[in-house]
């Protein structure tokens, strides 16, 4: 396997600079990295993006993740593993990733159970944290990133 090309965020290194700092303001508010990581990686699964995929249960590992709850994200509704804030986390990502999969994206159901989990600091964070890996999955995607090699 080979990109087509090198991650367009490397080739803009702008841009690169500008989805780091997105990144760690998302990191400030309210929302436990772990329960990021999750949202990370289910985005990641919905896109397709194969680096996402692999990297971000790494990262999760880093900060405590356990494999089981890891292997069960694709079918957090079914798993006994999350806690009612991280499925509140998992639904809003699944909503705003798929955007055009319903008429009402983001039902008022998955904004209220968010809300009633996460203040407005950490539903900003939350949302934005869910549009950056959106992001970064529709970047890798679009060249073909492979998994597992370095960025160049």
């Amino acid at each position: 396997m080979q990109a087509r090309m090198s991650n367009p965020a490397i080739v803009l290194p702008d841009a690169m600079q500008a989805l780091h700092a997105l990144g760690k303001a998302t990191e400030k508010d309210g929302v436990p990295a772990r329960t990021r990581e999750l949202c990370h990686l289910r985005a990641s699964q919905i896109n397709g993006c194969s680096v996402c995929v692999d990297m971000h249960p790494r990262l999760a590992r880093k900060l405590g993740e356990t494999d089981q709850r890891l292997f069960a994200v694709g079918a957090w509704r079914d798993a006994p593993f999350f806690s009612e804030a991280e499925r509140a986390a998992l639904a809003l990502t699944e909503a705003v990733t798929r955007l055009s999969d319903r008429a009402d994206p983001v039902p008022d159901e998955i904004w209220q159970e968010a809300a009633r989990h996460y203040d407005e600091q950490a539903l900003a964070a939350l949302i934005l944290s869910i549009a950056l890996i959106n992001v970064w999955n529709r970047l890798n995607v679009s060249v073909r990133m492979v998994a597992g090699v370095e960025w160049s």
